[in-house]
């Protein structure tokens, strides 16, 4: 069975329903889920941990699971924005993001997409066309690698409201079905790609 594992975003942990929903869809379509929380969340701190210590859970999650090779990463919001920054390193089959934060609510202009220029690792973005962490009009102008595709979920939010059942289900499938295309390339055409 092909992994993914999923962490999760600034304000939730991994039992957040958004995150288990995504999970339980992405099972039912033969992907298994891991998630896990980063240490500021496992120790119940409100504030998230420095930059170097998520990336660090994300190299030491990925080294339990066989590493990257072995394994999709990605997350919701902050969860998929560390996923980004180290899926290069760590040479994963794949990455999605479920509501990237491109910039701050209100602050345009302190992005966050300088890494994703060069990223070379297959990349999934979902994004809702309302999330105020990055609209179509301002991630158009952005300089993003070729190797990330962009989905838009029509009137969708950062967590995909509203209908978010219905929306989670369009990104889930189109989750899943990014995953397993990358998987099969893989097979195609050995490893090596996100490295």
């Amino acid at each position: 069975m092909h992994t993914f594992l999923f962490a999760h975003g600034a304000g939730g942990g991994m039992n957040a329903p958004f995150m288990t929903a995504v999970a339980r869809g992405m099972e039912a379509r033969g992907i298994r889920v891991v998630r896990f929380e980063f240490p500021y969340m496992k120790a119940r701190r409100r504030v998230p941990d420095r930059e170097p210590v998520l990336l660090q859970a994300w190299r030491d999650v990925v080294a339990e699971h066989g590493g990257g090779a072995a394994v999709a990463i990605g997350g919701k919001s902050m969860g998929g924005r560390m996923a980004s920054m180290v899926a290069d390193e760590l040479g994963v089959r794949a990455l999605v993001c479920f509501g990237y934060p491109f910039h701050p609510p209100g602050q345009p202009e302190k992005l966050r997409t300088k890494h994703l220029a060069a990223l070379r690792t297959p990349a999934l973005i979902i994004q809702g066309e309302r999330d105020p962490f990055g609209t179509p009009a301002e991630v158009a102008g952005y300089e993003l690698s070729p190797s990330i595709e962009i989905a838009w979920i029509a009137g969708g939010d950062h967590s995909l409201k509203p209908r978010e059942t219905e929306n989670i289900a369009r990104a889930v499938d189109l989750a899943s079905a990014f995953i397993l295309r990358q998987i099969c390339a893989d097979a195609t055409n050995g490893p090596g790609r996100g490295g």
